[in-house]
């Protein structure tokens, strides 16, 4: 028995007269396999409603806005004897040929259960299954195809979706193979019940053509490609260019040359018509991400006998530039920052489809703490701009075969500038630039590889914090931060089922990444014999370069709850490891691990976290220098992400979005890869690991528009690494203090140099957060 509950709320009393408000299903005699499949039988307007829904319907109903929410589902005995019949088809359908369905109503204080009780009868199984097939190749075909996809089979289910499902993929197999004519309509099934014996002899019949003795096989001819301008019109004259024996070219918008098309479509004259090459074909035209609308193919058959068919592809193009803005707004207490991004998009750059992209990224952080230094002011700013050109082939100096089968392969170019600073302390300047292709093995899997990353890091610290470094021993934080240091190396990235990411599927996704960088530059400054600075590190061009190996892997399980709930756990674990000319750990200061911020350790800001047990109110004895290290001094070489989080529907309308909520738990820390005399309890260790992991949890609204999702999410810290024992569960033992002030929130700012703990961390977003 299955049962089905909504809401049973006071809402009730709004009904009118003798209606009542369908707040229960129940379905009782069908075996427990078709038992959740049987409720979505029951009509729509008779399922009980969300209760959420059903409170918003009534908010806005009031003033005539009847599209929000989810209307009341009042009992209707029509829809419920509908119903009734849907399931006991639903039934027979699935081999239960003598099925009955009955339904009863009862009624309790305007509460209607709807009671559906199913005698299922025997269960019939297919005896024999035959063929008769007029066409001798077609029946060759289906013969050798059918044990990989036929889903009939004797001794199985009599299974009427099987028998469309078996429809479907032949129907495929013959469009595969030149059968451009062939349509569903030409097979059909018949099928003779014993009812005594419960069995069911199947036969599938294909007919051929009227006044045919078989079906013919097309091939492909003549391509024609019109390119019209970006509205979609054609007007005036166009380029035209015959670009072989295949492909004459039209281009009404005068922007593409004819390869930057033609290399991309995969049906080739003289080949024999093929439906899947025709889907690749306009996949791959939509996959370069210049073109607003690439329809499928039209054919003309050719009025001789050969069976060739001329194509004609008709394309429009999307326009040619656009302009992009996103942002971020996260809030703590008296801190607060937000990140704001533009992107300029120049989509066919040199005529060949070539992608041009200018990003610029802000980010600020405000902090409005009682300190001295800091007080009503920026505290940091990371400023970031980049130009990318982007190839949709793979452009090397060897002949590399266009891979376009699973997907569009790109070559990158991109040069990026960052300058990050942090008043009272540091400015830092970064310069990168590289070459990445990208390409893919199968649908699923995505390789990118970064052969050349070269990157220059410069860091100008305040004289005043330099020296207050100095004086507190800091010798490793001021070089790390302070150092002119370049580097050049190799990065690679495999992703797998990253086309599966906005599906509500059972699935899992990976993306690992591999960052090494320096072998190259410690080989030759050692052959070259260069000099060494007064560290004693190799240099080049009278700078020290950096010698490291990093990785980082993101793993994602996905599990559908069913409709739009879903089930997401994530690890995200990553490793830094600086050796040879950077062994004394003194690195890039940009390729350290951070925690906090919109996208992982929710509850906290960014780069507010560890490292480990790190305690900043012990570490210092400056309220000066603790002040002026503040979101710089918490990073670390070893980072473990963990995150769960469940995602359902609320509403399916919410002023013109499907408003979805979720409920989450983030646990994880940043550590230091060895003990470090200037920050205790930051390193990594196993048997400390649990005592060093933050945990926080949370809820969010994700307001889904379609083509973007907002995103806010209100995060809750519930354990804290900073405070050590059963002072770490710090939501348990200071609930009380979760919204106001007391004896836990004063002792923290007296002991951090006037900075307030906040519990609670909004973010707001754009894009969901993995």
């Amino acid at each position: 028995m299955l049962l089905f509950i909504g809401s049973g709320c006071s809402l009730t009393r709004r009904l009118k007269g003798n209606e009542s408000l369908v707040r229960k299903i129940t379905i009782k005699g069908i075996d427990d396999e078709l038992a959740e499949a049987a409720v979505l039988y029951v009509d729509k307007e008779q399922q009980p409603n969300n209760v959420i829904n059903l409170q918003f319907y009534y908010l806005f109903s009031k003033n005539g806005k009847r599209d929000i929410g989810e209307a009341p589902a009042i009992l209707d005995s029509n829809l419920v004897e509908f119903s009734r019949v849907q399931i006991e088809r639903f039934l027979q359908n699935k081999g239960y040929l003598k099925a009955k369905v009955t339904d009863t109503i009862k009624i309790k204080k305007k509460k209607a259960e709807l009671i559906f009780s199913a005698v299922e009868g025997p269960l019939f199984r297919i005896r024999k299954l035959q063929d008769s097939i007029a066409d001798k190749k077609v029946q060759d075909l289906y013969r050798v195809n059918r044990p990989r996809f036929s889903h009939v089979q004797p001794g199985g289910r009599f299974d009427t979706d099987s028998l469309a499902y078996d429809r479907d993929e032949f129907y495929l197999i013959m469009k595969r193979n030149g059968y451009y004519d062939f349509y569903r309509q030409y097979i059909n099934f018949q099928y003779d019940s014993t009812f005594k014996s419960s069995v069911v002899d199947i036969k599938m019949i294909i007919d051929n053509p009227a006044g045919k003795s078989s079906h013919p096989i097309y091939t492909i001819n003549n391509t024609l490609v019109t390119v019209s301008k970006s509205n979609g019109r054609t007007p005036g004259k166009a380029d035209t260019v015959q670009v072989d024996p295949q492909f004459r070219y039209v281009d009404y918008s005068g922007k593409f040359k004819p390869h930057s098309v033609t290399d991309y479509i995969f049906q080739k004259k003289g080949q024999i018509y093929n439906i899947d090459q025709q889907t690749l074909t306009t996949s791959r035209l939509s996959e370069l991400n210049v073109f607003r609308n690439v329809p499928n193919p039209t054919y003309t058959k050719l009025p001789d006998s050969t069976n060739r068919l001329d194509t004609k592809i008709d394309i429009t193009p999307l326009k040619q530039f656009s302009d992009r803005v996103e942002g971020e707004f996260l809030f703590a207490g008296g801190r607060f920052g937000y990140n704001l991004g533009n992107t300029f998009t120049d989509r066919n750059v040199f005529k060949n489809a070539a992608i041009l992209q200018i990003k610029t990224n802000w980010s600020i952080l405000f902090d409005n703490s009682n300190n001295s230094i800091t007080q009503a002011a920026i505290q940091n700013q990371d400023l970031r701009l980049g130009a990318s050109l982007i190839y949709p082939r793979i452009i090397a100096p060897f002949n590399f075969p266009l891979p376009g089968k699973y997907g569009v392969p790109h070559t990158t170019f991109s040069t990026n500038y960052q300058w990050f600073y942090q008043k009272g302390l540091v400015s830092r300047e970064s310069f990168i630039n590289s070459i990445s292709y990208d390409f893919f093995e199968t649908g699923r899997k995505l390789h990118t590889i970064t052969p050349i990353d070269i990157e220059f890091s410069k860091g100008t610290i305040d004289p005043a914090a330099q020296a207050l470094l100095l004086k507190n021993n800091l010798f490793a934080y001021s070089q790390l931060i302070g150092r002119t240091i370049f580097s050049a190396g190799s990065q690679y990235t495999f992703q797998y089922n990253a086309i599966e990411l906005n599906s509500y599927k059972n699935f899992t996704y990976f993306r690992g990444s591999l960052d090494v960088g320096g072998n190259t530059l410690s080989l030759l400054s050692n052959v070259l014999n260069t000099k060494r600075d007064a560290d004693n590190r190799r240099t080049i061009l009278g700078y020290p370069f950096a010698q490291y190996a990093k990785t980082e892997i993101d793993l994602r399980v996905y599990k559908s709850l069913g409709g739009e709930r879903q089930f997401i756990f994530r690890l995200n674990p990553g490793i830094g490891i600086p050796y040879g000319n950077s062994d004394d750990g003194h690195w890039i200061f940009e390729k350290e691990f951070y925690a906090g911020g919109a996208n992982d350790m929710r509850a906290w800001l960014p780069r507010t976290l560890g490292p480990g047990q790190f305690n900043r109110a012990t570490a210092y004895n400056s309220d000066s220098l603790r002040t002026r290290l503040k979101y710089l001094d918490q990073f670390g070489e070893i980072k473990i992400i963990a995150n769960a989080e469940y995602r359902y529907k609320l509403m399916d309308d919410f002023f013109g979005s499907k408003l979805k909520g979720a409920v989450f738990i983030d646990a994880g820390n940043v550590w230091r890869l060895h003990k470090q005399p200037d920050q205790p309890n930051s390193e990594f260790r196993l048997d400390n690991i649990l005592q060093s992991t933050a945990i926080g949890i949370g809820t969010g609204l994700r307001f889904d528009l379609a083509f973007f999702v907002f995103r806010l999410d209100a995060a809750f810290k519930f354990k804290d690494p900073q405070f050590t024992g059963s002072d770490s569960w710090v939501l348990i033992n200071h609930f009380n203090e979760l919204f106001k002030s007391g004896t836990f929130k004063a002792n923290y700012k007296a002991t951090n140099s006037g900075d307030t703990y906040n519990f609670m961390q909004l973010n707001f977003g754009i894009g969901m957060p993995f």
